[in-house]
């Protein structure tokens, strides 16, 4: 079985186009389950309507919770599933997607990854990213690390619920970027896993998202939770048995993300998470292979604000 996991709150604009969404599925085996993190609105009479053609199970958070990391662990806590699958509310999935995925669940792949178009009214994008077949999760994390820019996000992936229990490892609470701080470590612990090139997400680009509003205060909170996030990293990854490669990349890819993520601050504060930055020594992660990440090394070490703005004028 698996169960499809869709945290929400306040579901009422989204929620019955994403069960209609999920009634096409071309596969019996599933369960849908509705994590509603404290919703004001007629959210559980929507899904009630939808009781007869899903197998829907329906719960609460027991804490409000910023970003969607509590509801996500309430939801592999009570899936029966022997995958799990996360769905945005406000997005679909191919109809056809379980179809395609079936081969790799009857090979008990833990890690299954495929692709997502992003759609922002009529404009359609197609991500890209390494595609393989049966490797280990370290194997896959190193293709992806750098060719894939949605490497972190728990919707594009099949996942054996076994391997969260195996690591013991979890969304964090109350944090943005909680996708960031798991996904990546999860990969890594994974004992196999595929990337196929097949389009089976689709994700809609709404302003009303929790990533995508413009509050500053939050802007600086993303920052400051990606921090939060390597912290956890440097704790986790001498319990986790890599090699060196993927030690470095791991660090690496975390380091690149909160330098990238500090360029559309203000002058202020920047200069404060600059100081984190050295303090961490993120930017001694940053391992050159070509002329030119030596160069961005080089500013980044010497004049971090030169490279923020030659960042802003790309």
């Amino acid at each position: 079985m698996i169960s499809i996991i869709v945290p929400f709150n306040n579901g009422k604009r989204y929620l019955k186009k994403c069960l209609e969404n999920l009634k096409e599925i071309k596969y019996d085996n599933f369960e849908v389950i509705l994590i509603d993190d404290f919703s004001e609105d007629n959210s559980e009479e929507i899904a009630k309507k939808y009781k007869k053609d899903l197998n829907i199970k329906y719960y609460y958070t027991v804490d409000k919770t910023l970003g969607v990391g509590n509801a996500r662990n309430l939801g592999i806590e009570k899936a029966n599933g022997k995958y799990i699958m996360f769905v945005d509310v406000d997005d679909t999935i191919d109809k056809d997607l379980f179809v395609h995925l079936k081969k790799y669940i009857d090979e008990e792949i833990e890690i299954i990854k495929y692709k997502m178009r992003i759609i922002n009214g009529y404009r359609e994008i197609l991500t890209s990213g390494a595609v393989f077949e049966k490797i280990s999760g370290e194997e896959g994390f190193n293709k992806l690390c750098f060719t894939d820019k949605f490497l972190d996000s728990p919707c594009l992936y099949l996942i054996k619920k076994d391997i969260f229990y195996r690591t013991n490892l979890k969304f964090e609470k109350n944090v943005f970027h909680e996708d960031f701080g798991l996904i990546p470590e999860l990969i890594v612990n994974a004992k196999s896993m595929v990337s196929i090139n097949y389009y089976g997400y689709n994700y809609f680009q709404t302003s009303n998202s929790i990533m995508r509003g413009n509050s500053y205060t939050k802007e600086i909170k993303k920052v400051n939770d990606k921090f939060l996030h390597y912290e956890n990293l440097l704790k986790n990854i001498e319990k986790f048995e890599l090699n060196k490669k993927t030690k470095e990349n791991l660090l690496k890819y975390y380091s690149n993300s909160i330098i990238i993520a500090i360029k559309n601050l203000k002058f202020d504060d920047r200069k404060i998470l600059e100081k984190k930055i050295k303090k961490y020594g993120l930017i001694k992660n940053i391992k050159p292979k070509s002329l030119k990440q030596v160069i961005k090394k080089t500013i980044l070490l010497t004049n971090m604000e030169l490279y923020y703005k030659l960042k802003k004028g790309t």
